[in-house]
């Protein structure tokens, strides 16, 4: 495709801008070099159903920024390419909801997010100090993602943001600093989330780093939350979160599901167990009597695999089943990573060799359940590149995926 209404398209956010209108006059490039026109009369805003050879229809925008936390540099040696493709593209993060740290654009890209009123756009803060976030980011002007920040807020775009904490660098007062000057900033910060620094035992020739311990993650709650209700009194909105990991890191519970109104930061691990167990609970509540016939009467057993971050909350959710259903009998297995270290407790980075490790010689009963958040998208591969057949063959047991919600999760125990 050349042109839209006679306006050249240069990639994906021109093709869906000037697509918008009802009357569209297209020019295409036929395989032989002809120009061909086409007339379209469409619903405005209704989407004219392109498929390109590339989704962005041009090459994806690397990263060029050398960040002291980031956690692809901490991959093991020989995984497959693309897990050590760093992307900092904006148009990933308007259509896919990826952070950028605003560094790669140009004043063109600048304006031209401003004019097509491209939002929202989600952005990795980390710090406002120029100095810091230079330092962290790992480039000589950390000015420049700072006044980009707040041309777009000045321009009136939307923005959820992003602060990877790394304690003592940017945490405590340096926190404070920069969340006062976010909300200084005004309405155009919708949400902001606060999300502990991730390690893994791979950081052989990178920066120093600590990880949260339960005193500081307790801080670092309470700190945040002072400034959520400060948010909730004045904009009717916390606008600040900490993810779910310093919660279970300081020993808290999980806020209840209206902490998270409208679950802004779900990507970024927050409020995503708390949803996970409203929905669990949800669907359990509405199970009708017939339905729940439908589930085996013969005692059936199974096995979780899961990060130990989340082992505690299915685990109490397998008990509320088989309090009511004496015929449900499944074990939850916590996963220790081996392959990141033990510090990386999430289900998502759960390996499929660590999954043998842990389980073989066990009983596992009659199948195994693993999130579909430890497979690579639309494929039936871990990150260590074993494929879930080879983990089902090592343990002698089929293994079935279970898709991410907590509906999904209560139907693969009862139903099979």
């Amino acid at each position: 495709m050349r042109k839209i209404n006679g306006k050249i398209v240069s990639d994906v956010l021109d093709y869906k801008f000037l697509s918008y209108d009802a009357q569209l006059l297209l020019e295409l490039l036929a395989s032989d070099g002809r120009i061909k026109l086409v007339k379209i009369k469409k619903p405005e805003g209704a989407d004219l159903g392109l498929e390109f050879e590339s989704y962005l229809m041009d090459k994806q925008r690397s990263c060029s920024n050398k960040c002291i936390f980031c956690f692809i540099d901490q991959l093991p040696a020989g995984l497959r390419k693309t897990l050590y493709y760093k992307d900092d593209d904006v148009r990933l993060s308007f259509l896919q909801g990826n952070y950028i740290t605003l560094t790669n654009l140009s004043q063109h890209d600048i304006n031209r997010i401003i004019k097509m009123r491209i939002s929202p756009i989600n952005v990795s803060v980390h710090t406002l100090d120029p100095k810091l976030r230079a330092q962290m980011l790992g480039i000589k002007e950390g000015h420049s993602g700072v006044r980009k920040l707040e041309a777009l807020v000045a321009a009136g775009i939307t923005l959820n943001c992003q602060i990877v904490c790394c304690p003592g660098i940017n945490d405590g007062a340096e926190l404070s600093h920069t969340i006062e000057n976010l909300i200084r900033l005004g309405s155009s910060i919708n949400s902001v989330s606060i999300v502990p620094v991730g390690l893994t035992k791979h950081r052989d020739g990178l920066a120093p780093l600590r990880p949260f311990d339960k005193k500081l993650a307790l801080e670092t709650v309470r700190q945040v939350n002072r400034y959520a209700e400060i948010c909730l009194r004045t904009r009717g909105s916390r606008v600040f979160f900490c993810a779910d990991e310093l919660y279970i890191k300081a020993g808290l519970d999980l806020p209840p599901d209206s902490y998270y109104e409208d679950y802004p930061q779900l990507e970024n691990g927050v409020g995503m167990m708390c949803l996970f167990i409203e929905e669990f609970m949800g669907a359990f509540r509405n199970l009708e009597m017939g339905e729940t016939e439908k589930h085996s009467k013969d005692r059936t057993q199974f096995s979780i695999a899961t990060g130990k971050a989340a082992a505690k909350y299915l685990t109490n959710l397998l008990k509320i089943v088989t309090k009511k259903y004496d015929t449900i009998d499944g074990a939850v297995y916590a996963i220790r990573n081996e392959f990141f270290g033990d510090s990386v407790t999430v289900s998502g980075l759960v390996t499929g060799g660590d999954i043998i490790a842990s389980l073989k010689g066990r009983t596992l009963g009659s199948r195994l359940l693993i999130p579909r958040n430890m497979l690579k998208d639309g494929e039936d591969i871990f990150l260590d590149d074993v494929k879930v057949a080879e983990v089902s063959d090592k343990l002698g047991v089929p293994v079935q995926v279970v898709r991410q919600s907590g509906g999904d999760f209560l139907n693969a125990i009862l139903f099979q």
